[in-house]
């Protein structure tokens, strides 16, 4: 066999129109694999092969269900469809079937294709005239679709006529969409059509891949239709039956999964790369761009209530329109799907819609004369997905922008529209990709150019996570404020602790908020220390009994030195509340004269930096200081000693090396 193809040909057509007959001439593999399919000599379920394209490859093949009553299924096998082999057999002619299928395939993107004019063999006795008017049928069926220049190709799957002219129609088609294959960097995403035991193997899945690469050894998730698997491993990966390193998006993939039962992977969910449930997989919200059908009844309202095809699942949903409050047939908009459930998607899948569209003001006479022809038809329109795991967005014209921005051709726009939406967590080049229409490589590029322009901030090197300016500006502003607030309340310590800060500021990620007390430190708006943020400048000086009572404090500690009376203690030394005692203490660290060591102890400024002074002496000379010998330095039991060995190590000026400390450098 030739090397897999990253395309996958699929076929289309009413029931009885010869198409799994045409895959079976082509590939010498026959689709309908059900004892069922078998009995009633049709379709149910979408069926797989592979074709060899001389010179090209080999490329996938999905043979699709006709019947009307199983266009479910069709759906989902036509979402990994890259060439389409519209079938229209020569006997009957374009069906109802035949027109939907058509729709269905232009709605979900599909480009490249081909028109088999099928059981060929029957045009003789059909006359001339019946096969010219059966061309014009045809060439007005395609009229403005994709379809529009290809060949229609006459064939036979019984005496096998034509099937080499359609074999190279379909590699001409095939090498015109490898010019632009699925994103093979993008974020893993497999939709699962399949899944089934095979003995001494365990459960194999397999789907077309829309996007990412899949390895054996992969960890993935399982996402969707109530799939909770999580962590799985990948033992193997097939292409066209055979074992490969790795398969690429676009191309049929089956994978066998350890340690899972067929029942934990159904059709409908997907394969998401292990951890990244948050962003990829199971969404309830999608910011979309959809169009209604010219032929649909009549208009879709807003909050209209249908069923969305999304990947290989089926869910019913809320179609929600932010910049209208009706849909005409034939136009487009944004808006948003408000899904029943969590179902697996991703940004640029594409969906359909299906239904039946609520009564109420009927579509225009032009639209009327053409909906006839699909007026069978339960498919109203689709689009593709722009964002998952949206926020749910109001009819208003600021959402509407948004989505105008998501939907346009500007990675630039689009990056910073969804980095604003990321708020305080921002987003890495991961989670770029996972929620908006990037590859890793593009989203990476895309957060340093608008880092360059000043539009975003790289505020953890580590994570590689970025946050628009403006919410950088907004929690400045939310950080001043509660700190402020904080202030007025406490007349004598006017500071407050840095975690408590955060929390009030919205409890962003600590590495943002230590990027904004910097910059707003460094505009001297606020001062900070390790614990305690304070308003800028000096503390007022306090009077009265406040003064009193805070001398007194400040008297018990120097006295004390080294050994300092429990926190718990304090109050009924100075004769004041736990409370007050508590905000006596923080002004005299505001203050400079005292500091806290540990959750139970304060000491006086003057012991600390006398004793600071002899570990620096004792450790240049020696090198190294143990527990025992701080203990015998300073005299101090443990109760003091470990306390004090750990707020050096915290204030950076010792560092811990096993049972011994150092002296940090730049400290001698």
């Amino acid at each position: 066999m030739s090397s897999p193809l990253r395309v996958v040909v699929g076929t289309a057509g009413h029931v009885d129109h010869g198409k799994t007959a045409l895959v079976r001439a082509l590939t010498g593999i026959d689709t309908d694999r059900l004892p069922e399919e078998k009995r009633r000599g049709i379709t149910l379920e979408a069926g797989y092969a592979h074709l060899e394209l001389p010179g090209i490859g080999t490329a996938g093949v999905v043979d699709v269900p006709g019947h009307e009553r199983f266009l479910r299924a069709m759906v989902a096998a036509a979402g990994g469809i890259d060439v389409a082999v519209l079938c229209v057999a020569a006997d009957e002619g374009p069906m109802p079937q035949t027109a939907e299928h058509l729709d269905v395939l232009r709605l979900l993107g599909v480009q490249a294709g081909v028109i088999a004019m099928t059981k060929a063999d029957l045009l003789p006795e059909l006359g001339a005239e019946h096969r010219e008017l059966l061309t014009v049928e045809l060439r007005e069926l395609v009229e403005g679709t994709f379809l529009e220049e290809a060949p229609i190709i006459e064939v036979s799957a019984r005496t096998g006529k034509g099937l080499p002219e359609l074999v190279r129609a379909l590699a001409d088609a095939v090498k015109a969409r490898q010019a632009t294959p699925r994103p093979e960097q993008a974020p893993l995403f497999l939709p699962l059509d399949r899944s089934f035991a095979v003995k001494g193997f365990g459960t194999v899945v397999t789907g077309t891949l829309f996007s990412g690469a899949l390895a054996p050894g992969d960890e993935v998730d399982l996402a969707g239709a109530g799939a909770k698997a999580r962590g799985v491993r990948v033992r193997g990966v097939q292409v066209h039956g055979s074992a490969v390193d790795k398969a690429l998006a676009g191309q049929r993939t089956a994978a066998n999964l350890a340690g899972i039962e067929v029942q934990d992977a159904p059709r409908g969910a997907a394969l998401v790369q292990a951890g990244t449930l948050q962003s990829v997989g199971a969404a309830q919200v999608l910011d979309i761009e959809l169009e209604l059908l010219p032929w649909a009844a009549r208009p879709l309202r807003n909050r209209a209530r249908l069923l969305a095809h999304i990947g290989t699942a089926q869910v019913p949903c809320v179609v929600a329109l932010v910049d209208r409050a009706e849909l005409a047939p034939g136009e487009r908009a944004v808006g948003q799907l408000r899904l029943g459930r969590p179902t697996a998607a991703i940004a640029g899948l594409r969906f359909l819609l299906r239904g039946e569209l609520p009564k109420g003001s009927d579509a225009s006479p032009a639209t009327r004369l053409t909906k006839a022809a699909r007026a069978h038809a339960s498919t109203l329109g689709g689009g593709r997905i722009l964002a998952v795991a949206a926020r749910k967005r109001r009819r208003r014209e600021s959402d509407a922008a948004a989505l105008q921005a998501l939907a346009g051709e500007d990675p630039l726009a689009q990056a910073e529209r969804l980095l604003l939406e990321s708020g305080y967590p921002g987003a890495s080049p991961q989670r770029l990709a996972a929620r908006g229409a990037f590859t890793v490589k593009s989203a990476e590029k895309t957060l340093e150019r608008l880092g360059q322009t000043g539009k975003a901030l790289l505020y953890d090197r580590e994570a590689r996570l970025y946050v628009h300016k403006e919410v950088l500006e907004a929690l400045d502003g939310k950080v001043l404020a509660r700190l402020h607030e904080h202030a007025a309340r406490d007349s004598i310590d006017p500071s407050i602790a840095r975690e408590e800060l955060r929390q009030r500021a919205g409890s962003p990620p600590p590495k943002l908020f230590a990027k904004a007390l910097a910059s707003l430190a460094d505009r001297g708006e606020l001062r900070a220390d390790a614990e305690r943020v304070h308003p800028p400048g000096t503390a007022a000086k306090l009077s009265g009994p406040d003064a009193d009572a805070q001398e007194k404090l400040a008297g018990v500690l120097e006295k004390a030195g080294l050994s300092p009376p429990r926190v718990d203690e304090l109050p009924a030394l100075i004769g004041q509340t736990p409370h007050r005692t508590s905000s006596l203490l923080k002004a005299l660290a505001g203050a400079g004269r005292a500091s806290k060591v540990s959750e139970g102890l304060w000491f006086g400024a003057t012991a600390l930096m006398d004793l600071r002074r002899r570990v620096i002496a004792h450790l240049s000379e020696r090198g190294s200081i143990d527990a025992q010998s701080f203990k015998e330095l300073t005299g101090l039991t443990r109760k003091f000693a470990i306390p004090l060995l750990e707020y050096f190590d915290r204030e950076k000026l010792t560092l811990r090396i096993g049972d011994k400390r150092v002296l940090r450098k730049g400290e001698r």
